[in-house]
């Protein structure tokens, strides 16, 4: 684990990545809040492009919680069984759908606690909707922003809640939308676990890993 970054370098590594990239958005398809929470919640141990795949045909007959019950778990399950952990998934999936139609009208909350009370939902899917769909700075810690941040020195910590921590604390206010973004983006197509492609990091200059790839 890296030492914590100061204030100058943290704000020179997000100038660059707002450079390279100054919209980077979620990789997750969806068309609602609706969508987007039982695709987050779907990405759990699994690839975005594996969840998409599989939601394309979901969404285009269930994209509200009561089309979703309607389908029933048996449909859900058929659709979704491409993915890991799938049989559990679909009923968390159901359950959730069941609650948002029961206590918010059909419609999804937009504040973390009620969010984590919904069955399959933690607070990294909750922080990824309340970030992606109502534009608040929440930030998702997932293994690519852990890496990352514990590499470079941007946000270190031992575990995702220090993480994150460090990501609210560290990471100038202007960065914070879309901080978590540029973080995973960065972690999955350059950063990446067992060999990082530190030659063509557009950071590399200012991040302290001693172990670079040449």
């Amino acid at each position: 684990m890296s030492k914590q970054l100061d204030y100058h370098t943290i704000r020179a590594i997000f100038e660059r990545f707002q450079q390279a990239e100054p919209e980077p958005e979620g990789e997750l398809h969806h068309t609602n809040a609706f969508t987007l929470v039982v695709a987050v919640a779907l990405s759990a141990q699994a690839t975005d492009a594996g969840v998409n795949r599989a939601t394309k045909d979901l969404f285009a007959i269930a994209d509200t919680p009561q089309k979703m019950l309607d389908l029933g778990l048996e449909g859900v399950t058929e659709h979704i069984k491409s993915i890991g952990l799938f049989r559990q998934k679909a009923k968390n999936v159901i359950k959730l759908s069941q609650i948002l139609v029961d206590d918010y009208g059909g419609e999804v909350p937009n504040s973390r606690a009620a969010l984590q009370s919904l069955p399959g939902v933690g607070r990294k899917t909750a922080n990824v909707v309340l970030n992606m769909w109502w534009n608040m700075p929440a930030q998702a810690v997932d293994t690519h922003i852990f890496r990352v941040g514990n590499r470079t020195g941007i946000c270190p910590g031992k575990d995702v809640v220090q993480v994150e921590r460090a990501i609210e604390d560290h990471i100038p206010a202007d960065f914070q939308q879309h901080a978590h973004h540029w973080l995973i983006l960065h972690g999955r197509y350059h950063c990446k676990a067992r060999k990082p492609m530190c030659p063509t990091c557009l950071i590399r200059d200012l991040c302290p890993y001693e172990d670079k790839t040449t």
